[in-house]
């Protein structure tokens, strides 16, 4: 009975072995199907094309630039101030604040008060009086009526008023009125004294501003203030660009150098004070005008790139060249000066070969690329 039981039971077994063994020859066939599509795409992607726009690129010199604001005229090296000696009357201002006046020009008419003009004429007199007692002194000691010692009196009396003569004749003091001229070419900047003013002894009646003429004064006519951390960068010889801050000089630019640069920081400002030369004549940039200004700095020859070719990974700084195969090419480069859009940048770059600046971010080095243009070179 129970060897009839299995032989009913052989031929289902049967059928389920072979269910099973064509299941699992139908996985299989799937499987290397997908795998072998896997293959396939992968291939598809490292044959993939790339579309990049590219520009040539070339060795120049470029500067890291410094951004400074300050003052044309500023420095207290180029002001001359113009005052008097003595107590004086303002009788007639000839000039005004901004005027242009050359050496010689006149900028106003005093009269001086009555005590300096009482001193200055009593200080002629002493000189003749001296004078007078030294010759009848010399008279009586030839005679033999007066000593050695009455002698080098006399003749010291005569030099001492000749001192004094000279002193008053230095202050410039005169009878009447008295025109005084400008004694430099340079620019009215400011004016103190009014007309009628009575002004004390070296007290301010105005200031000429020089150094913003032809540009043959090497002083600083322009005062720039920097952030500390930029002086370091800084030398005498770098170039400056001013620009105007007001709406009616934004496209005004004018170029000159630093001629010195400052040790400390400003207690008023906290910045640092750097001067230059800037020759400003026939130009919009006249005394007292707020300006920017961009130092150029370390100053080299690098690749100039733009910026947007510039790329980064935990392998540095990079960009993507194009070899003649229309290949990708990754070249590392150092950056060395940041100017706005441009880098300078040192590496292995071909100047005959096409620098991607657009589709860089797709690219693996060697993938096959296409030049799509548009560009701008």
């Amino acid at each position: 009975m129970r060897n009839s039981l299995l032989s009913a039971r052989r031929p289902r077994i049967a059928s389920y072995a072979i269910a099973l063994a064509c299941v699992a020859l139908t996985s299989t066939t799937v499987h290397a199907a997908g795998a072998a599509n896997a293959s396939a795409g992968d291939d598809a992607a490292d044959q993939a094309v790339v579309s990049v726009q590219t520009v040539q690129v070339q060795r120049a010199v470029i500067a890291q630039p410094v951004r400074a604001y300050g003052i044309v005229a500023a420095s207290a090296s180029n002001l001359t101030t113009v005052n008097l000696p003595y107590l004086a009357h303002i009788v007639q201002m000839r000039v005004q604040a901004g005027q242009s006046v050359t050496r010689g020009t006149p900028l106003f008419v005093v009269q001086a008060d009555p005590a300096a003009v009482l001193a200055a004429n009593q200080a002629k007199s002493a000189v003749t009086l001296a004078q007078g007692e030294l010759a009848r002194t010399q008279s009586l000691y030839d005679k033999g009526l007066a000593t050695q010692s009455q002698l080098a009196t006399a003749r010291k009396a005569v030099e001492d008023a000749q001192q004094a003569l000279a002193a008053q004749n230095q202050t410039g003091v005169a009878n009447g009125h008295k025109v005084i001229a400008a004694p430099i070419d340079g620019v009215v900047l400011q004016i103190s004294a009014a007309q009628g003013d009575q002004v004390q002894p070296g007290a301010a009646i105005l200031q000429l501003t020089t150094g913003s003429g032809n540009g043959k004064d090497a002083r600083a006519n322009v005062m720039l203030g920097v952030e500390p951390s930029d002086v370091p960068a800084i030398h005498a010889g770098d170039t400056v660009t001013l620009h105007g801050l007001s709406t009616t000089l934004a496209k005004a630019a004018v170029d000159g150098r630093v001629v010195l640069v400052g040790a400390s920081v400003d207690q008023q400002s906290q910045l640092v004070n750097v001067g230059a030369n800037v020759p400003l004549g026939q130009t919009a940039f006249i005394p007292g005008t707020r300006v920017s200004a961009d130092i150029a700095t370390r100053s080299g020859t690098h690749w100039v790139v733009p910026r947007a070719a510039v790329l980064k990974d935990d392998k540095g700084a990079y960009v993507f060249q194009i070899t003649p195969q229309n290949k990708a090419r990754r070249v590392a480069v150092v950056t060395q000066i940041e100017n706005g859009d441009r880098y300078g940048v040192d590496g292995p770059i071909d100047g005959a070969q096409g620098l991607v600046v657009s589709g860089n971010y797709e690219l693996k080095d060697g993938m096959a690329v296409r030049d799509s243009g548009g560009a701008p070179r």
